[in-house]
């Protein structure tokens, strides 16, 4: 009878090893298995991160800056009234920089607020002089905020029965930060330097062509005097011919 009842737990035991060596192995290859895909995650994380910066070839110097035929005060007067025509506040407006400022809500849980920055510099490559151009420089930044709730429960301390939770709860709603980006669209500030070439003065060219023309036909009005000069100059010929010597 003990020897059978020694066999039985000897049994157990040995089920019992082969149990938890296989729940080992098993744990085992379940924690390779998330690391590998923990791994694999932060990868994917830091290659998307690079991205980005990789895309910086700065090779393009037409996106973001446009030359305009006008001074440089100009240039940011320019783009100030632009930016008013399009509802944005003019947070700082100088004769070289122009900051504006507009707010978006695509629905009741985003809101986005873009922000236009233009700086007006001489254009080095034409030179110093009234017929020197001015480079504007222009970009957009775009930050995105969510709402965000929080749930708050009320709590009643008392001395005897201790805190007690009673069911009221207040919850708090704030605007929180989640993304942050330069708008790189080139159809988008495209549209913005055609709306400040229409607020820039004609060039000052026209002006002169406008009063040459008007001046042309009165020029054209002396020149009939010769030709009374001559026919005076006939008669009087004609009349010392006529006269008795």
């Amino acid at each position: 009878m003990i020897r059978s009842t020694h066999r039985t737990r000897g049994a157990a035991l040995s089920a019992c090893r082969v149990s938890c060596r296989a729940a080992v192995k098993a744990l085992t290859a379940a924690t390779v298995v998330t690391s590998l895909a923990a791994l694999i995650a932060g990868c994917a994380s830091s290659g998307d991160a690079k991205a980005p910066l990789q895309r910086e070839a700065f090779d393009s110097t037409s996106v973001h800056s446009r030359v305009f035929a006008a001074s440089t005060a100009q240039t940011c007067e320019a783009a100030r009234r632009a930016l008013l025509s399009q509802g944005y506040v003019a947070n700082i407006a100088t004769p070289e920089q122009v900051n504006g400022r507009k707010n978006f809500q695509p629905n009741n849980e985003v809101h986005i607020e873009v922000e236009f920055r233009v700086v007006c510099a001489p254009d080095a490559v034409a030179g110093s002089g009234p017929s020197a151009g001015t480079i504007a420089f222009v970009s957009a930044l775009q930050e995105r905020y969510a709402l965000k709730k929080s749930n708050n429960s009320a709590s009643l301390g008392v001395g005897v029965l201790g805190s007690v939770s009673l069911p009221f709860s207040s919850s708090d709603d704030a605007l929180v930060k989640v993304a942050s980006e330069t708008l790189g669209g080139g159809d988008f500030y495209d549209r913005f330097f055609r709306l400040m070439a229409r607020y820039l003065p004609a060039p000052s060219g026209d002006a002169p062509e406008a009063a040459g023309n008007t001046t042309q036909p009165a020029a054209a009005a002396p020149a009939a005097a010769p030709a009374a000069l001559s026919a005076s100059s006939a008669q009087a010929a004609s009349a010392a011919a006529s006269a008795p010597s």
